[in-house]
């Protein structure tokens, strides 16, 4: 188990081949750096499975932007999950009213990355991990926590997530300029629209 950035370098560096790893997006300029990072190491397809995200056209904006910026590069693939934000509402229950960085997250956290795991061991990916730690907003301990448990729970390998690391979060705004990517100002959810809303 990789427990901190130094030794996810280490591991990244003795690799010797290029595994298949499923990455799960939440937009994408989050998508932007932590793909080109994780492309030099593993062959990489993009999982979009955000039923957090609110309204439905929020949803479909953000594939839209995801499946436009991978043209750009040759090799990656892109699979999603249908949107029904019903499973969020009923992973977030209880929590409604909590803000950010809070147990809701978390939730949402567990949800998402529950999907990948499952998802990658039933087309038999050799790891999974997420772009959701490039944020500033996210906390990784969390989504490493997470994704290790459901490593054991699943039986397909987690990749260690830590992208805001080495200014991995500065790199995907300077990529989101480069091409031109839609840049939300809200996490996805409607609470965080919300907060959005009254600033």
């Amino acid at each position: 188990m990789i427990e901190n950035y130094k030794d996810f370098k280490l591991f990244l560096e003795k690799l010797n081949n290029r595994p298949r790893i499923l990455l799960h997006a939440c937009c994408a300029p989050c998508s932007s750096y932590t793909l080109l990072f994780l492309m030099k190491y593993f062959d990489v397809t993009i999982f979009y499975s955000n039923d957090n995200i609110y309204p439905k056209e929020e949803f479909d904006r953000r594939l839209d932007e995801i499946t436009n910026f991978i043209k750009n590069f040759d090799g990656i693939d892109l699979i999603y999950d249908e949107y029904d934000n019903n499973n969020y509402d009923k992973a977030v229950k209880g929590l409604e009213d909590l803000g950010e960085k809070s147990a809701r997250c978390y939730k949402c956290y567990e949800m998402r990355l529950t999907r990948c795991a499952i998802k990658a061991k039933e087309l038999n990916y050799d790891y999974f991990t997420t772009t959701l730690s490039i944020s500033p907003h996210k906390i990784d301990k969390w989504i490493n926590e997470i994704g290790y448990r459901l490593e054991e729970e699943y039986g397909v390998k987690y990749l260690y997530s830590n992208f805001k690391k080495e200014e991995g979060y500065k790199k995907s705004c300077e990529l989101s300029k480069k091409y031109n990517l839609y840049r939300q100002d809200y996490c996805g959810c409607k609470y965080s629209k919300e907060v959005a809303l009254k600033k």
